[in-house]
């Protein structure tokens, strides 16, 4: 029997014991969580001793909401806009050619990363720097991308396809052909049939795996595993037989936007669950998008948009019956729902159809979730918590970023943006909040300043040349709320909270290093922290 005693300042999130300054471990679980002197008592004689001095420990950090294979692939798969910084059509030029000049036996190239502005491209300036191979330059948030004529070509976007998804979604010039730039439905069509192999995909998936790792997270919420390649299921899988998968990973599977028949679908991703699921990687639901974002227009508010009278927003999947069918058909098999829901109306909508959903089902604790919530209503917030849905927020997206911020006044007004990303509020309503990085659709994924943007709801000064400012502080939370929403919450919404996100007896040893005590530190030096190790069954996958 391997037996680990771990030693430093553990922070717990038991309520019953809220501290202590050992934990031993047997087999990947903890047995006991008190002091050095009586767990080296309980030890074996040979026991492992992994002593972190003054350091401070926590449970495995999780992420409720990222999108793992995407984010190995834009590690080590594809050009990288983000270097870039914010819309720099120049320098994306020399990116994506240094990526080409590097990787001249791909076939297909694909650039990540672009930030939309007022100035518009098409696909003459993706031709201008490859004509002979595709080749496709996606936002970060990628809700949109652009394709050059050889990717128009090899995803068959003509001005039937235009036709066919509406000029909204499928831009045409002035003669009615497609100019390269689409979003919202064609993109999630076409990103899926983006060339990879299965041991393409489980490359990327380990290099995302060592990103978490270094990170701090021990276990994720991976929000469409289907979404950019059918066989990131199959990758998964493989990778968990070869014993090579350690990040406990929580998958929903992407549904289409009203999906034809809810029922079949549901009974599609009990199946996967039953053939591909194990110890490192669950299915537990599908995923949906409602609506897209406010900054493209996409986002489906509960008001017209100011710059566009008379249109509120794109409704993805908007058919209240087969969403409240999806719901239903998901309790059955002990599924939760997660959607995409960033504006207000699409929240409301969403909440209905719960609300619908619990009079048949009769179950207040689906824990179906809702992310990104970048604008709810008062009513919404309670009926979030009512409803026992879970409020994946995320802190690091608060402050006014120039530019972002305007754009987004002149979009919705100035009252509604300066409302925007509640957190508090869905604490004190009840509602079990969750943090989440969305990575990386978003840049950042990091414990210390998801807990530093919480609390001031701005990043420190050192970032982006103390440009960015507080916004809406009365969604403030303390740090103890931000700790829970990083571990034992996440746990309740995977329905793990027996055997994760606290440091209790008989849990999975999951846990995170810092030299930073995140409860009690001054909130500047929090956003300094160091990771220090990050352990899984009590076993060191990273140290620093």
């Amino acid at each position: 029997m391997k037996e680990t005693i771990i030693l430093g300042n553990i922070i717990t999130m038991d309520e019953k014991k809220p501290f202590a300054k050992a934990a031993l471990v047997k087999n990947g679980v903890f047995t006991y969580i008190g002091s050095a002197e009586e767990a080296k008592k309980l030890a074996c004689s040979d026991a492992q001793v992994l002593d972190y001095g003054d350091n401070y420990i926590y449970p495995g950090f999780m992420e409720s909401h990222c999108h793992g294979h995407l984010a190995g692939y834009r590690a080590i798969g594809q050009a990288n806009l983000m270097q870039a910084g914010f819309t720099n059509y120049p320098k994306y030029r020399e990116i994506i050619k240094d990526f080409i000049a590097k990787n001249p036996q791909r076939n297909f190239y694909l650039a990540a990363g672009w930030v939309e502005n007022e100035e518009y491209v098409t696909k003459a300036y993706l031709d201008e720097i490859c004509s002979d191979k595709p080749l496709i330059m996606q936002t970060g948030g990628g809700h949109s991308m652009l394709l050059n004529t050889k990717a128009m070509e090899w995803a068959g976007v003509d001005a039937e396809y235009a036709k066919k998804w509406g000029y909204d979604l499928v831009h045409v010039d002035k003669n009615g052909e497609p100019d390269g730039y689409i979003c919202e439905g064609p993109v999630f069509e076409i990103t899926p049939k983006l060339p990879s192999s299965v041991e393409d995909i489980k490359e990327y998936l380990l290099a995302w795996q060592d990103i978490a790792f270094k990170s701090g997270y021990t276990a994720v919420g991976d929000a469409g595993a289907e979404i950019v390649h059918r066989d990131a299921p199959q990758a998964y899988q493989e990778l968990q037989n070869e014993d090579k998968l350690k990040l406990r990973t929580f998958a929903w599977m992407y549904v289409t936007d009203n999906i034809a028949d809810p029922k079949a679908e549901i009974a599609r991703i009990a199946a996967q669950r039953a053939e591909l699921g194990g110890e490192y990687f669950n299915i537990i639901g599908p995923k949906a998008f409602l609506d897209g974002v406010t900054e493209a227009h996409t986002g489906w508010q509960n008001q017209d948009y100011l710059d566009q009278p008379g249109y509120h927003g794109a409704e993805r999947f908007n058919d209240h019956d087969k969403m409240v069918q999806l719901i239903v058909e998901a309790n059955k098999e002990g599924m939760s729902v997660h959607v995409h829901s960033e504006g207000g109306g699409a929240t409301h909508y969403m909440l209905g159809c719960i609300e619908d959903a619990e009079k048949i089902t009769g179950n207040l604790d689906q824990r179906n979730v809702l992310a990104h919530l970048h604008f709810v209503t008062d009513e919404d917030v309670k009926r979030m918590a009512a409803t026992g849905s879970v409020p994946a927020v995320a802190p690091l997206w608060t402050p006014k970023v120039p530019g972002m911020y305007e754009q987004e006044v002149g979009f919705v007004g100035q009252e509604l943006a300066d409302q925007a990303y509640p957190i508090k509020s869905f604490y004190d309503a009840g509602a079990n909040v969750v943090f989440h990085s969305d990575y990386p659709v978003s840049p950042m994924m990091d414990i210390k300043l998801s807990i530093y943007t919480a609390e001031k709801r701005n990043v420190p000064k050192e970032l982006y040349g103390g440009a960015l400012s507080a916004r809406n502080m009365d969604e403030a939370i303390n740090r103890e709320q931000s700790l829970r929403a990083m571990t034992i919450n996440v746990a309740r919404l995977f329905h793990q909270e027996h055997r994760m996100g606290s440091i209790e007896f008989g849990k999975l040893a999951n846990m995170t290093v810092f030299d930073c005590d995140f409860l009690h530190d001054d909130i500047e030096k929090v956003a300094k922290a160091n990771i220090i190790a990050t352990l899984v069954d009590g076993e060191e996958v990273y140290k620093a």
